[in-house]
């Protein structure tokens, strides 16, 4: 009987995990979607929207809202089902972060097994100057009840604003022997996010500087996995409270202190 528990468990987890959107019924595909074209609205632009879903392999294609959006430019709100769906068992999940822990526990846990204050600097990088997410994280008030990095009695905490270069970031680093660098991107139009993350981490190992910090990624696209593939330890989106970004910190910088 174990055996074909054991048969039954592995081809369970061989079997795909498929997902459609969500409308009216389960699995029914139906998907809203918006966009602008570069023509003024009428009877022929919201033909012209219709086709161009349908072209797009979207079934049941209905325009339900159309409507000029300036001289020359429509908008355009479109009602359609996919026959598409998603394999949840081939996306890996996301890199377990530990144990979320309250401020005093992080405090306690850091004086125990790191034994000093840590360092942690954060800006937005590049020409983003979206302040809110950073602050929301660094701020001694913190954000949803949950206090900053900077009330932490074990947290030296630099909040350098926005608009910093990778060069100036890196700089910083050194010059103040920082431990973290939080960076957090919100504008992504044409994926300058992707482009400033990068950018850092090449300047980072081109002076041989990033094995030497926890590199923290955030902003409301990030996701783990994403910061892991553009050489982050990790990354943090939308939601995020500070307690949960501490607890990584001191949980890592406790492992990197018992590596040494």
């Amino acid at each position: 009987m174990l055996r074909v528990r054991r048969a039954s468990s592995r081809i369970a987890a061989l079997m795909p995990e498929l997902v459609r959107p969500y409308g009216d019924t389960r699995d029914d595909g139906k998907v809203q979607l918006s966009f602008t074209l570069p023509i003024e609205w009428s009877e022929r632009a919201d033909e012209a929207a219709r086709r161009l879903v349908a072209s797009m392999g979207f079934r049941d294609v209905q325009v339900a809202e159309g409507r000029r959006a300036a001289s020359g430019f429509s908008f355009f709100v479109v009602y359609a089902s996919t026959p598409q769906a998603v394999d949840l068992a081939t996306i890996p999940p996301p890199a377990m972060r530990g144990p979320k822990m309250e401020m005093e526990e992080i405090d306690a846990y850091i004086r125990e097994h790191v034994g000093r204050k840590i360092k942690i600097a954060g800006a937005c990088i590049g020409t983003d100057a979206h302040t809110v997410g950073i602050d929301a994280i660094l701020n001694m008030k913190g954000y949803k009840g949950d206090y900053g990095l900077e009330r932490y009695a074990m947290f030296e905490v630099f909040n350098l604003g926005s608009q910093v270069s990778s060069e100036s970031l890196m700089r910083f680093a050194k010059e103040h022997e920082i431990d973290v660098l939080l960076v957090s991107q919100v504008v992504t139009q044409k994926q300058s996010d992707v482009k400033n993350f990068t950018e850092l981490v090449e300047i980072l190992e081109a002076e041989h500087t990033r094995d030497h910090v926890l590199l923290i990624a955030g902003g409301p696209r990030v996701t783990n996995m994403l910061a892991a593939e553009l050489g982050y330890d990790a990354g943090f989106g939308r939601g995020t409270l500070p307690s949960e970004v501490a607890s990584y910190i001191a949980t890592k910088m406790a492992e990197r202190n018992a590596l040494r």
